[in-house]
């Protein structure tokens, strides 16, 4: 297959290790800065080019920052209109980067969740705070990643003063209640094709509550529960991920989904694990890429 990695940074882990995977399988491997594409968008020849150069893969495996969500999608969107398949798919990824519309859609299908509050005026915080039972609370600026933009608020005062500072700057939050009894781990489980494949719990450092690798934490190897690995993969299926890292904490009603990430970091897990998750990413998309043509072929036959 001739396949595309759309990253920013050729020499980031997770973009460098997929190339790796991709041609010890024998694939063509190019990875492309998606900021630098641009789209001939035509109801005939669509065409995403790339410094004046037409880009024609089999596959693509999307590394989309949070940040660069919009256009980053509308790459990936473009790939799908020319009918290239894609590790995961932009509409997806759209749908797990909105944290509260990604809450919303885990909820209705009975995933557990912290109890979790939304609102927009000022004026209603104390009622915001009752919603999910007081201090202490975490509060999350909604655009924030990897632990950035996640306070805890030891007190209603404090909570109080954070979310009103927040909202005078019009920024977006949630406010979701503290799982004590994770004690500052969480578990990040790799889904890949419906499967969880690689686990690993993250341990927050001394005196810190957030458990994220960026923020100091510390990872180690887990044994996941069967109710864990159900959730992790049922969570994935409902944002439409085919590779997702699950982020979940270990609540006293079991697992408590946080977060599912469509752009999973591979360095923790796979030093972690052990397991070589890029290889995981790469079989699996060549399971897909065969299906598409046998469905393709026999479609063919048909007419």
């Amino acid at each position: 297959m001739k396949i595309g990695i759309l990253s920013r940074n050729r020499n980031l882990y997770s973009t460098k290790r997929l190339v790796e995977a991709a041609e010890t399988r024998g694939h063509e491997v190019r990875v492309v800065d998606y900021l630098r594409c641009y789209m001939n968008i035509t109801s005939r020849k669509p065409k995403v080019i790339f410094a004046g150069e037409e880009l024609n893969f089999d596959a693509v495996v999307p590394r989309i920052g949070a940040s660069r969500t919009f256009y980053g999608t509308a790459v990936v969107r473009q790939f799908e209109v020319m009918n290239v398949l894609t590790a995961n798919e932009s509409q997806a990824i759209t749908r797990s980067r909105d944290k509260l519309r990604s809450l919303q859609l885990l909820a209705r299908e009975g995933v557990g969740l912290p109890v979790t509050g939304f609102a927009s005026s000022t004026k209603d915080i104390d009622g915001l705070l009752e919603v999910v039972g007081g201090a202490p609370l975490v509060i999350k600026l909604l655009e924030g990643t990897q632990g950035v933009g996640v306070v805890l608020a030891e007190t209603d005062k404090a909570a109080e003063s954070v979310i009103g500072a927040f909202q005078q700057l019009n920024a977006n939050i949630l406010v979701q209640q503290f799982v004590k009894e994770a004690k500052g781990a969480d578990i990040r489980a790799f889904v890949v094709g419906g499967k969880v494949i690689a686990s690993m719990m993250r341990q927050a450092a001394e005196g810190e509550f957030r458990s994220n690798l960026h923020q100091g934490g510390s990872a180690v190897q887990v044994k996941i529960t069967p109710k864990e690995r159900a959730t992790a993969v049922k969570a994935a299926k409902i944002m439409g991920l085919d590779v997702a890292g699950v982020d979940m904490l270990r609540g006293n009603d079991g697992p408590v989904v946080m977060e599912v990430n469509s752009s999973p970091g591979l360095e923790g897990i796979e030093k972690t694990s052990g397991i070589d998750v890029g290889e995981k990413i790469i079989t699996h998309l060549e399971e897909r890429f065969a299906q598409e043509q046998a469905k393709a072929s026999r479609r063919k036959k048909k007419t």
